[in-house]
């Protein structure tokens, strides 16, 4: 106790601000459910496993810890199940997982002796057992971080509601028997709650579904609101009962929305909902159920003996509780993590020394995260199966299980998504968004180290050549990590196949008949079309000549200036239709073992070829399209945009301000000299930027662009503008000039990995990686890790290859 009261000083009792962790190590996967438990450093309120709280001691100095230890509870086994009411796992009224429960015991530790008093004590200090007790109350920085509910989109109350006019037609609805007004459609049907009339839904993308009356019938009458018929019911254990129950879809806001009155509009139309029986699934529930078609199941192998596998790169990813951001984050880490350059770099990087190196929060440096993450995915210490002990909680009556506990990345997600307007919230961004994200930030925080930098092994160059009519050329270049891809949907090789779905398709729409899973044919594009695609020449129309001072036609063609160590391949399954309507391509891709891209190496400048001249002074006046200026000024948006211009012209005259609104030479043309002028660079600002690792005509052209601030041309350097993405426009003399700090070899790849995605579009749905490792696939679902016996392997969104060198 002594020992204690002499290190008193150190010990913090936490304000309302502090942050603190007791729910998992910030270094390790550790959590008090861990053999060790886990140890709270009274002052900083960080936590440790076991085996790192000794690090933390030795460079805090912090020496007073609470130990927190969690064991299983025993359960009985006729432990009632609630029924959920909402679509939400570990929330209140969310499904109820059967999770085991654990109590917690508390100890005082005092380094570094690990001296052991017990807690709760009356013999304990005063401000220890305040401090204690304000940590034991706390909530936890990792649940205040998590945002750990798994639920769809909270509907609102539609405006249509409150005031919903109704006609007194007479129609009467009749309990059951319904059929659409216009087809013979006997499901899927929607009851108008102005006029009472039944229509079938939407039309879906593989032709099941409705025919689309009810939402013509919306477009005829403008009467919004519509209810499901099947989906409403009585269930008086539901919250909300009718409201959360039932499928209303509102056409003018176009969303399922809430009614509150939608028993009062349904008894308008003699509807009793108490004596219907739910019939029909939701929209959200169809959702749901759609994940077990025929795509669902190949992708995860469900329904398959999955061998599970263990030990060293076989740890899986617990999911944080959102459907949507998890299995993206799961693929992405997975699969990057997983290839050499991410695991050579960040194991031979000891958590010690990650952590020595760290900030006095370890929680937020991503280098710390990366490296624990790394650890936790490739050391093997957390692919262990699980225990099922009795209900007795008997640690001697253990079971192990096909299934592993993982390690749920919470703190590395924090980190990367921190300040990230879309990363930050748990609403899912496609996966490509997400692997450059990650590579833009390892990349960032290994300024000046470019020659370890694990983002280098998917850096390459593209170069883009153009020819003009007058036979001369222009070449410009840029950096990527990733080949993002068209797929040419007439180059299917399974043309018979398709003609006959499709004879199929239409004389089942004429019966009213759905397709089944099995019955659906899929387009077939060879990979290595889609590769050929993107390297064939375009033609540019308008495209102004500097030699011809006129707009003529170009040829534009793109080649790779070096083949990185791993090629990420990105198909373009999500396009854009007619009125900017997305869609997904519904296409298999085949991929063949290996690939050969040498002859898309760009060969740079040849010998015969002339450049394109420089704009002169004259052809640097930017000029308005005379055409889109007419159709501005006739259109709503500019009528619009004139009364907000006169309203903001008044309010300057009345404070007048007016002299000082327009600049100097406002009704002189703009010239592109104008744009990028010339300013005086400090020559030490150029060099520290060189230091960093940047080229010296780089750091002079950021700069320039940037007035002279370091900060603002690194960040320039990074993303710069898009008129300033040929920031190397010099051409190359030579097709073997690469830039330092990309690799380079053949052109020929293995493919190791995969990132699959089942959706409709990026925001939904869900995304599962397969790698190639030790000679056989494997699958990556979530925590679900095992030996793959069906790869999917055309059904890939990401494909990650590694060059064959030799």
């Amino acid at each position: 106790m002594e020992l204690l009261r002499s290190n008193l000083s150190r010990v913090r009792i936490p304000e309302p601000t502090n942050r603190i962790y007791k729910q998992e190590c910030c270094i390790s996967f550790d959590t008090p459910r861990s053999e060790g438990g886990l140890f709270v450093d009274m002052n900083s309120f960080l936590a440790f496993g076991k085996e790192f709280v000794a690090w933390n001691y030795k460079k805090s100095g912090n020496p007073v810890y609470l130990h927190i230890k969690e064991t299983k509870k025993a359960v009985s086994e006729d432990r009632p199940s609630k029924k959920p009411t909402l679509l939400a796992i570990g929330v209140e009224g969310g499904f109820d997982n059967n999770d085991p429960e654990y109590e917690q015991s508390y100890e005082i530790v005092v380094l570094p002796d690990y001296v052991n008093l017990p807690f709760p004590s009356v013999d304990l200090p005063e401000k220890l057992r305040l401090a204690v007790d304000a940590v034991i109350m706390n909530v936890g920085a990792e649940k205040k971080e998590q945002v750990a509910v798994w639920t769809a989109d909270r509907k609102h109350v539609s405006k249509h509601a409150m005031e919903l006019k109704q006609l007194d037609n007479g129609v009467i609805v009749p309990p059951s028997g319904w059929k659409c007004e216009k087809c013979d459609k006997t499901e899927n049907l929607w009851l108008n709650l102005t006029d009472g009339s039944t229509h079938c839904g939407r039309r879906n993308w593989d032709g099941t579904g409705g025919n689309d009356h009810a939402v013509n019938h919306y477009n005829a009458t403008g009467y919004p609101l519509a209810v499901k018929l099947g989906t409403i019911t009585a269930d008086l254990e539901a919250a909300g009962v009718v409201l959360s129950c039932s499928d209303v879809y509102s056409y003018a806001e176009d969303e399922s929305v809430v009614d509150p009155l939608l028993a009062q509009h349904l008894q308008h139309f003699g509807i009793d909902f108490s004596s219907l029986q739910k019939t029909e699934m939701t929209t959200a529930e169809r959702e749901l159920d759609q994940n077990t078609n025929f795509d669902w199941n190949r992708i995860q192998e469900s329904g398959q003996e999955v061998e599970p596998l263990f030990g060293p790169g076989y740890t899986g990813l617990v999911n944080l509780g959102n459907r949507l951001y998890s299995p993206r984050v799961a693929s992405v880490q997975g699969s990057t993590f997983r290839l050499d350059s991410f695991s050579r770099y960040y194991l031979n990087q000891s958590l010690e020394e990650a952590f020595g190196s760290a900030p006095a929060d370890p929680t937020v440096d991503l280098n710390t995260q990366l490296t624990k993450l790394a650890h936790g995915l490739l050391s093997g210490k957390y692919s262990i199966p699980a225990t099922k002990k009795d209900d007795t909680g008997d640690s001697a009556h253990t079971a192990l299980t096909d299934k592993q506990e993982g390690i749920p990345p919470r703190m590395f997600k924090s980190v990367i998504a921190a300040n990230h307007p879309e990363f930050s919230t748990m609403r899912q961004q496609d996966a490509l968004e997400f692997f450059l994200h990650l590579i833009d930030q390892v990349e960032r925080i290994n300024t000046g180290n470019q020659v370890s930098d694990p983002s280098r092994s998917f850096k390459f160059g593209v170069e883009e050549r153009l020819q003009c009519s007058s036979g001369k050329v222009a070449y410009n270049k840029r950096c990527d990590y990733i080949l993002s891809l068209n797929i040419p949907l007439h180059k299917a090789t399974n043309k018979k196949e398709l003609e006959d779905f499709k004879r199929l398709k239409d004389e089942k729409d004429a019966k009213g008949e759905e397709l089944s899973s099995d019955e659906i044919v899929r387009p077939r594009v060879p990979l290595m079309d889609c590769l050929d695609c993107f390297a064939a020449p375009e033609e540019l129309h308008d495209f102004y000549s500097t030699a011809l001072k006129a707009k003529t036609t170009a040829i534009k063609s793109v080649g790779l200036t070096s083949f990185p160590d791993y090629l990420v391949l990105h198909m373009r399954k999500f396009v854009l239709e007619e009125g900017w309507v997305p869609k997904k391509l519904d296409v298999y891709i085949d991929v063949p073992d290996t690939i050969d891209i040498s002859a898309m190496r760009s060969k740079g400048l040849q010998p015969g070829e002339e450049l394109l001249p420089d704009a002169g002074a004259e052809d640097d006046v930017i000029r308005a399209n005379e055409d889109i200026v007419n159709q501005l000024l006739h259109s709503h948006l500019m009528i619009s945009l004139a009364k907000l211009m006169s309203f903001i012209i008044l309010l300057l005259v009345a404070t007048s301000s007016f002299d000082n609104f327009f600049p100097p030479g406002i009704d002189e043309p703009i010239t592109k000299s104008q744009k990028g002028a010339s300013h005086v660079v400090d020559q030490s600002k150029v060099e520290t930027l060189i230091s960093f690792g940047f080229e010296e005509e780089v750091a002079r052209k950021a700069l320039q662009a940037s007035d002279g601030d370091i900060e603002k041309a690194t960040e320039w350097i990074f993303n710069p503008p898009s008129d300033a993405s040929n920031m190397d426009s010099t051409p190359s003399s030579s097709g073997n000039v690469v830039d330092a700090a990309m690799s380079d070899g053949q052109g020929r790849y293995r493919v190791i990995g995969l990132v699959s995605h089942i959706g409709t579009s990026t925001h939904c749905g869900h995304y599962v990686a397969y790698i190639r490792k030790d000679g056989r696939w494997v699958i990556f679902n979530d925590d679900k890790v095992g030996a793959s016996k069906n790869p999917p392997i055309d059904m890939g969104y990401l494909y990650f290859f590694e060059r064959i060198d030799g």
